[in-house]
């Protein structure tokens, strides 16, 4: 049967739009109301009657009935549309924030905005202590079954101990590794990004200094290179761990906190885009492997190593500002800010443009020094790499949107979306690539697969950015 006409509302930006389109600008009818069905707009109607009625004028054209408002503001004592509070419903959402206030005001008063960073803590508390623990048991559990998951991968002999000796090492600086990442974007929402930048520095010089001090100078080896790693995850844990749990002069500060379940999964869902980059990767990255063995054997292999560091590089520069405009959209969105929404999204695609081009030519002009570098040590092998490169490159001109519409839509808080584009162009449009391909271009087509996955995923970037613009109000 028909739903029957509820007063109740849980979405003001309807009411809001059908009161300026029809009400404020006025002289529209019926008829001019496309977004819906008609039905949608008399219920919406009868709602704004219940509240404005006797401001409400209606003319008789020859087409149909047109409405507007006319009130004058020196006659008017209060607003109109306080009656619209009583049929505003209250969701479970409203329930539990209303109970969480008051338990947060035991014992003590608080401004709007002390609530507000009390809230912040909290939560911000809450999923590092997460963290922390997950750390710990990952940690244990990859250290337990490292070797049966080496050997699923196909190590044996004296690879196999090599596997279980530097994972068991590095597998104690994970809950410190793991800390390090979510401090990054902490260290953002709290206006502080110098501070990751430092952490990161510090983490980074770390290792490389001690690389060389317990390989080259102790020659410790494998087990040097290990240890290494784990000296410079433990610093960039451990110094934002330190950081927020003293007094500091960012908005966040570690305290006493308590579980949110709704919260957590509120956060790991909105995080599934990143899961997907990881896991994709990983399993991409051994599709690489395994193709080029067939058809270039072990300089194939070394040829994707070499251009596999470069295009870190460069992708950093992507990923960098996906990661530290993320907090900023987030911002504005949840504020309601729309023109600076919009300016920001404008921006940041003009930019992307403009980097991605110039890292295209530089990489191109810089393919032979780089691949010279790496693996000039052998004539064949180098202008496999050079070739590689050459055609890897063009990438750069495409994937920065795609990167930055991933993380766009995780600070629009749709992680459905984020994951959506992460998935296709980091596991399915590139693995599907990586298996057609091959097949009529030969290793040629192994460094083009990267270029298709990611053009393909940009038709489904920019279907998002069009689709989702009125909702999100950023176009």
């Amino acid at each position: 049967g028909n739903m029957a006409y509820s007063e109740l509302i849980k979405n003001f930006e309807n009411i809001r739009d059908y009161i300026s389109q029809f009400y404020v600008y006025g002289f529209k009818r019926r008829k001019d109301y496309d977004k819906k069905s008609s039905r949608s707009y008399d219920n919406e109607r009868r709602r704004i009657e219940s509240w404005l009625g006797e401001y409400m004028c209606f003319t008789n054209e020859s087409d149909g009935k047109s409405t507007f408002l006319s009130l004058d503001s020196r006659t008017v004592l209060h607003n109109p549309l306080y009656k619209a509070f009583k049929a505003k419903s209250f969701t479970d959402k409203d329930i539990m924030l209303h109970f969480y206030i008051l338990d947060i005001l035991k014992n003590k008063s608080l401004s709007s905005s002390e609530i507000a960073d009390e809230i912040a803590n909290e939560y911000f508390s809450m999923l590092v202590y997460v963290t922390i623990i997950g750390g710990i048991t990952f940690s244990a559990i990859g250290s337990i079954f490292v070797p049966q998951i080496a050997k699923a991968l196909g190590a044996s002999g004296e690879l196999l101990d090599l596997c279980v000796l530097y994972s068991r090492i590095t597998f104690i600086s994970m809950p410190a590794f793991m800390l390090q990442n979510v401090f990054q974007s902490f260290f953002v929402a709290a206006q502080k990004p110098k501070m990751g930048l430092v952490v990161i520095i510090i983490a980074g010089v770390t290792n490389m200094v001690l690389d060389f001090l317990f390989i080259a100078v102790l020659r410790w080896g494998l087990a040097g290179a290990a240890t290494a790693t784990v000296c410079g995850e433990l610093l960039g844990g451990i110094i934002p761990l330190i950081y927020f749990s003293r007094k500091n002069s960012s908005l966040l500060r570690l305290g006493k906190t308590r579980f949110n379940g709704r919260i957590l999964l509120y956060t790991c869902s909105n995080g599934l885009s990143e899961l997907m980059t990881n896991l994709s990767s990983s399993i991409v990255s051994s599709l690489y492997n395994i193709q080029l063995m067939k058809i270039a054997g072990e300089n194939g292999v070394a040829a994707y190593g070499s251009i596999m560091y470069v295009n870190f590089i460069f992708a950093a520069i992507f990923f960098g500002y996906a990661i530290g405009s993320a907090p900023i959209i987030s911002y504005h969105y949840g504020a309601g800010n729309h023109d600076e929404l919009k300016n920001l999204f404008k921006k940041s695609l003009s930019l992307i443009s403009i980097w991605g081009v110039m890292l295209a030519v530089i990489a191109q002009l810089l393919a032979a020094p780089l691949s010279k570098l790496f693996v000039g040590y052998d004539a064949e092998l180098f202008e496999m790499t050079v070739n590689g490169f050459r055609i890897y490159c063009i990438v750069f001109l495409i994937n920065g949107f795609d990167i930055f519409g991933s993380s766009f839509f995780t600070a629009l808080n749709n992680g459905i979306l984020s994951a959506t584009i992460s998935f296709l162009r980091t596991l399915l449009f590139q693995a599907g690539a990586l298996l057609i391909l091959p097949i009529f271009f030969g290793i040629n087509g192994i460094w083009s697969a990267v270029i298709v996955a990611e053009m393909l995923t940009l038709v489904i970037t920019i279907t998002f950015f069009i689709k989702y613009r009125t909702r999100y109000h950023y176009a």
